[in-house]
């Protein structure tokens, strides 16, 4: 009995030292009371004139005039899309994908694009101008001629490869897409996942899609990296850049801008 005794007052010691280390850790990132005038307030941004352009803390990523934020996904040279009317830029006949140089997690992205017109009407489904946006280079929503007036009786493709769809994963709430020729938009927030050390997933990663101010995507999980026919899947990574896809498709892109954005914990005690 004595032994057992003893046995039970280790076990009790332990699971106090287990409470209190973890009422510890809690209680290092409780900092702040309920309204706390100590806290700090968070920096001040000023938002943009009108709607959809950058605000004062937003890095632009192409604005008419340059590529010099972008390169080729082809041994990483200067990105060689056609900029046109120091507008936007167009994909060219076997250009290659591009990406951003520098790499992002969690971000707000802007971005707006464009099907081009006169596409046969016998030309549907994945052929009918193609592309994506690529989150830290692997999680895409999908970028393609959506545009229906018939309920997909002439233009229809499987529902998770459709425009502003996670592709191969979620298809959109609805679709808002307009019509080939007309400019449409993206407003995007990624929130990154996370990896322990020995790279399982701790974290998903999580997005918000706005198609042409719809919400078509509302903080959902991203199951893993963009595949084509295959379940996607987590391998761990660090933070990556942010990707244009070339489909094959003269696909225009203009006014992209990007906000970096801080993990939130929660701080009050």
């Amino acid at each position: 009995m004595a032994g057992t005794s003893r046995v039970a007052k280790r076990a009790g010691y332990l699971v106090l030292v287990v409470l209190l280390l973890g009422v510890t850790g809690m209680a290092a990132k409780q900092k702040y009371s309920v309204h706390d005038k100590t806290r700090p307030n968070p920096p001040v941004v000023t938002p943009a004139a009108q709607f959809g352009q950058p605000p004062s803390d937003a890095i632009v990523l192409f604005n008419g005039k340059d590529l010099s934020q972008w390169r080729s996904d082809r041994g990483n040279a200067p990105a060689a899309w056609k900029i046109v009317d120091d507008d936007y830029m167009v994909v060219p006949p076997k250009a290659g994908g591009i990406h951003t140089e520098k790499v992002f997690g969690n971000c707000q992205l802007h971005i707006e694009w464009k099907t081009p017109e006169g596409v046969p009407p016998e030309v549907t489904d994945q052929k009918r101008s193609n592309g994506g946006v690529f989150f830290m280079g692997r999680y895409e929503i999908q970028v393609l001629d959506s545009y229906t007036d018939d309920n997909y009786k002439t233009n229809k493709t499987y529902a998770d490869g459709q425009a502003a769809a996670i592709y191969g994963s979620h298809p959109p709430m609805v679709n808002a897409s307009r019509k080939a020729g007309e400019w449409q938009t993206y407003d995007i927030v990624f929130l990154r996942p996370l990896f322990d050390d020995q790279g399982n997933v701790v974290r998903k990663a999580r997005v918000t899609v706005l198609h042409n101010g719809v919400c078509v995507h509302n903080n959902i999980e991203i199951e893993g990296t963009t595949s084509h026919k295959v379940k996607a899947k987590y391998t761990p990574h660090k933070e990556g850049p942010l990707g244009l896809q070339d489909h094959g498709n003269p696909m225009a892109f203009r006014n992209i801008w990007i906000r970096e954005l801080p993990e939130q914990p929660y701080l009050i005690e």
